[in-house]
């Protein structure tokens, strides 16, 4: 009765009177699903975000988004009931690498401020809540799915039921073992990078330049240039060491750091805001420049490591062993790992534009040619020869072969009947309130209106 008694009462209330938004439109209460209300701002400002972030809407936005805010606080409704909690530094380090997106990919902070019509404080403080209940969403949504589970036989009924036209094509994949090298960089060529950066330095510490000016001019982290330097609040643990090692010993904004080396090439960094254990900073990066006659040095030696795979019986896995300098591949073989996957089949698509045009056309056991590639890992060219480890056709699904594909869909048939089940279980349970002016909708699930 309480609950129902606060309920009334704060429709009453908002009934009586409107608020208005930040953008001076007349704000009102839309729905109210237990205790809580869906405005028409939210509405509006989630509208805006799909528009921003390119998420198409599957019908009427005033019709499809009320009723997934609606869903959502059913599930939070339930979280909170099973006193369901999510790891806040998670949330933190969500909350930064989105900020850091949208900051990328609109220009500033500025102009994301003006975009929302919000300060970047506002901004972050209602991504944290959003991230907070899409984890704490997850969550609720595995309790309730945690039970699924398909046996082969199981799945093979599954597969045999499937008409034709449903059974999902596996687009064509192939693993690639890589052999790189990096070029060496003249000594003369490293001491210009770093006496450009300290050139930089001394225009800050003077006054006759500012450090995010310079940073846009000339840094060669082109995303982060783009905000001035500033990286966003990150913790320890996303830096590579030796810039983190020198970051979060900054203590004074005004100042400079020395001169910084890391894989990526070299850096001085400027102290913005410490909060916690995370550190918001801006940096100014330098590549030093691998010469012309270096990278023909490199690919002749990697011509005749080939010729020694090819001719001499070395194992490629050997050679890798040998002579490779990517670390992030020297204990597997050379075989390289899908980022999006976490396994070693690609398509196409996801492996790095150079390799994919060498191996497109290659067969399986083949050995590339030497080329020179940019490795994003270290932000630099490097030299590298690869091998097509295995290749497979695109093909429809099979149970040989595609056994986990099927079995994946199964058990995601069967958990969107669980989701489906309990969201039209709770709707009989819950107090739900739609202003009639919202209610001329054809819902999903059509018990909203009682």
């Amino acid at each position: 009765m309480r609950n129902r008694l606060l309920v009334i009462g704060y429709w009453l209330l908002t009934m009586c009177g409107m608020v208005v938004a930040q953008d001076n439109i007349i704000d009102e209460v839309i729905w109210i699903v237990g205790e809580e209300a869906i405005l028409r701002s939210d509405v509006e400002e989630e509208r805006l975000r799909a528009q921003y972030e390119g998420t198409p809407i599957s019908g009427d936005p005033y019709c499809v988004i009320p009723e997934q805010l609606a869903i959502q606080k059913l599930f939070l409704h339930q979280a909170e009931l099973d006193s369901i909690e999510v790891n806040e530094s998670s949330v933190s380090s969500q909350v930064d690498m989105r900020m850091n997106y949208y900051i990328s990919q609109i220009g500033s902070k500025e102009k994301l401020e003006e975009y929302f019509r919000k300060t970047s404080t506002e901004i972050r403080e209602e991504m944290a809540l959003g991230v907070r209940n899409q984890m704490i969403i997850q969550q609720m949504q595995s309790k309730l799915t945690e039970h699924i589970h398909s046996t082969p036989a199981e799945v093979r009924r599954f597969y045999n039921g499937l008409p034709l036209d449903s059974i999902p094509m596996i687009p064509a994949q192939v693993e690639v073992q890589i052999l790189s090298i990096d070029p060496p960089v003249p000594l003369e060529e490293t001491e210009r990078v770093k006496s450009r950066l300290r050139e930089f330095t001394d225009r800050v510490t003077n006054g006759s330049a500012d450090f995010s000016m310079l940073a846009r001019l000339y840094s060669e982290d082109v995303e982060s240039a783009k905000r001035g330097g500033e990286l966003g609040f990150v913790g320890k643990g996303q830096l590579v060491s030796e810039f983190a090692d020198v970051a979060f010993n900054l203590s004074d904004p005004k100042r400079v750091s020395r001169v910084v080396q890391t894989e990526y090439g070299y850096h001085i960094i400027q102290l913005i805001e410490k909060k916690g254990d995370r550190i918001n900073c801006r940096h100014i990066l330098l590549k030093p420049r691998v010469s012309y006659e270096d990278k023909i040095q490199a690919l002749s030696k990697l011509d005749s490591i080939r010729i020694q795979v090819l001719d001499s019986g070395l194992l490629f896995e050997a050679a890798v062993a040998r002579y490779s300098e990517d670390k992030n591949t020297l204990m597997s073989g050379g075989l390289m790992t899908n980022p999006q996957t976490g396994a070693s089949k690609f398509e196409y698509q996801d492996l790095p534009a150079e390799i994919a045009k060498q191996i497109y056309t290659m067969q399986e056991g083949d050995v590339s040619v030497p080329f020179v590639m940019m490795d994003k890992a270290k932000n630099k060219e490097v030299c590298a020869i690869v091998k097509l480890k295995s290749k497979r056709a695109a093909h429809k699904a099979n149970l040989v072969d595609d056994f986990q594909v099927v079995r994946q869909m199964l058990e995601q048939k069967r958990s969107a009947e669980v989701i489906d089940q309990w969201i039209r279980e709770k709707q009989k349970e819950i107090y739900v309130q739609i202003d009639p002016a919202w209610r001329g909708c054809d819902f999903e699930y059509p018990g909203w209106v009682k």
